[in-house]
């Protein structure tokens, strides 16, 4: 690596550094994954276990390890709290554009790779996601180099073992932090590319066999472990749990077919928007970018329809389609800027568009605020819980709207800016303003929305912080009140029973938290509990 591209790699680090490090922990995690995952994380710290998963001090058979072990070093180094629990993410971060600059430089050129992590970083979902203590960063890198490696390998038509070993490396790791969707994704992907090249031999059997015992040792050892010292109970329930949400709607996570469209087309603006010119061919590539392209067309809609498919519909499902979907964006980022594309009305209508929707969603709440109680008294809301989540008092500065239409402003000059032919600086201009839009609402908007729906439940786990009890929810599943009440392993086996919380004899003061909307069932089922008080729609209960 030449003096030059190090200075580039130094300059993305520290900037990536600024854009995903500072505030995370600005705001308590949201139910349920990043608190599901973060509680795994601080009960490995809890028990000094790090070989098995466990949430309630339970076995948790949902998730593989590492990235729980990447949370509990970083709990290790930063304390239990909210900046640890996101913090693994804030280094996908600035690893993932970095991987991008440098496989856009070798692909096509600098520039290439400099507009990549712009085009990334400046989009909403992909931007966001790097402030989270989810999964799916670390998981979709992990793919999406493992799948890298392996296009390196079929371009070249190698007798070697290097790209396929590393290839392997990835997709193991992949297995090792979300399960064996990851080889899944990975053999999909395979598939389509051996039928578009007419069943040509692609891969020795040697090499697949290296590839196999490669995946095997990486993606299988700690089941294997889990096997040799008697838990293979939950290997089975691992892989029963992978089936169920392809074939259920998980805790009611549903959606039509064209969710994961739709999340993809407005989640990743701008992005999406310039993406939509690249899917046809063009001549002026080479042989090799030719080839890069025709993997992530295959990776994008392997991706796409694989969790259009699938049951279960959450946002984050498809955002593996980021990666693929982006290099689309920058490819035709890239040939409008050379002249090999021409800017057309359409893209100037989409971005306005998209823009206007983000920027209406983003200004609605401290609008909505200004006119809740109007908004109450006229009955518009027919949802009790809802109804009472929005009465709660919450500290806005009343210019916090000015975000939303600074996006909408800011989008509609840039495309001003393409009709005075300067289309270089209006496309970097779109990507900014978009980068400070995301930047603003996750720093000043997202803090002000956990307040409504889960703030007052975080409040009240946190004062049972330091007292011998027990804390349950009561009709509605979470991870908070472990989390956030700091709960500790209870020598008593009953614990853990909902039964014998309620009704039997219970050994220590027992709190419940439920939703307003489940009150009258519980006065009605359960005369021994005594209700606290009530706040933002949720009410709180005591044996």
């Amino acid at each position: 690596m030449n003096s030059s591209i190090l200075r580039y790699n130094i300059y993305i680090a520290i900037i990536a550094s600024l854009l995903f490090i500072p505030f995370l922990g600005n705001v308590h995690l949201f139910d349920w994954d990043e608190i599901n995952f973060a509680e795994c994380a601080r009960e490995m710290l809890v028990t000094g276990d790090y070989f098995s998963v466990k949430i309630n001090y339970l076995p948790f058979w949902e998730k593989p390890p590492v990235f729980i072990w990447m949370q509990a070093l970083s709990m290790k180094m930063f304390g239990v709290n909210e900046f640890a629990a996101r913090f693994p993410n804030a280094i996908a971060g600035i690893v993932t554009l970095l991987v991008l600059f440098n496989i856009g430089r070798k692909l096509f050129d600098v520039r290439f790779g400099l507009l990549w992590t712009l085009i990334y970083a400046g989009s909403f979902l992909p931007h966001f996601y790097f402030k989270s203590g989810i999964i799916d960063p670390w998981f979709n890198l992990f793919i999406f180099s493992g799948i890298y490696y392996f296009i390196e390998f079929t371009n070249n038509n190698s007798t070697g073992y290097k790209n396929i070993i590393l290839s392997a490396l990835f997709i193991g790791l992949g297995i090792m932090t979300k399960g064996p969707v990851a080889f899944l994704i990975f053999a999909l992907c395979f598939g389509v590319y051996f039928l578009i090249k007419k069943l040509q031999p692609i891969i020795t059997i040697k090499q697949i066999v290296v590839y196999a015992l490669t995946i095997l040792i990486v993606g299988g050892i700690w089941f294997l472990m889990l096997a040799l010292t008697g838990n293979a109970a939950i290997i089975k329930e691992f892989f029963v749990y992978q089936v169920r949400l392809f074939n259920t709607q998980d805790a009611g996570h549903g959606g039509p077919f064209i969710y994961h469209f739709v999340v993809l087309f407005i989640g990743c603006f701008p992005l999406s928007i310039f993406a939509l010119r690249a899917f046809k061919k063009n001549t002026f590539d080479t042989p090799y970018q030719k080839h890069f392209k025709l993997w992530m067309l295959i990776l994008f809609w392997v991706v796409l329809l694989l969790f259009s498919i699938v049951k279960t519909k959450i946002v984050h499902y498809s955002s593996l389609c980021y990666f693929p979907l982006s290099f689309l964006g920058v490819y035709a980022v890239h040939k409008l800027m050379s002249g090999e594309l021409k800017w057309k009305s359409i893209t100037s209508t989409l971005l306005i568009i998209v823009s206007a929707l983000l920027g209406i969603a983003i200004s609605a709440l401290p609008i909505i605020n200004q006119f809740k109680q109007s908004i109450i008294e006229a009955d518009l809301i027919k949802d009790k819980f809802a109804v009472e989540n929005l009465k709660a008092t919450v500290s806005w500065t009343g210019f916090e709207w000015l975000i939303g239409v600074g996006l909408i402003i800011g989008t509609v000059v840039m495309l001003l800016i393409v009709k005075k032919k300067n289309l270089n600086l209006a496309i970097i201009g779109v990507f900014v303003v978009s980068l400070l839009a995301v930047n603003l609402a996750s720093l000043v908007i997202a803090p002000r929305i956990e307040p409504y729906s889960q703030g007052a439940a975080i409040e009240f786990y946190e004062s049972l912080q330091n007292q011998d009890c027990y804390v349950e929810t009561l009709g509605f599943k979470s991870y908070a009140h472990l989390f956030y009440s700091a709960k500790r392993p209870q020598s008593n086996p009953m614990s853990n029973d909902i039964g014998w919380l309620l009704s039997g004899e219970v050994d220590k003061p027992t709190y419940f938290v439920s939703k307003i909307t489940g009150v009258e069932e519980i006065k009605q089922n359960h005369p021994n509990l005594i209700e606290i008080y009530r706040k933002n729609g949720f009410v709180f209960w005591k044996r």
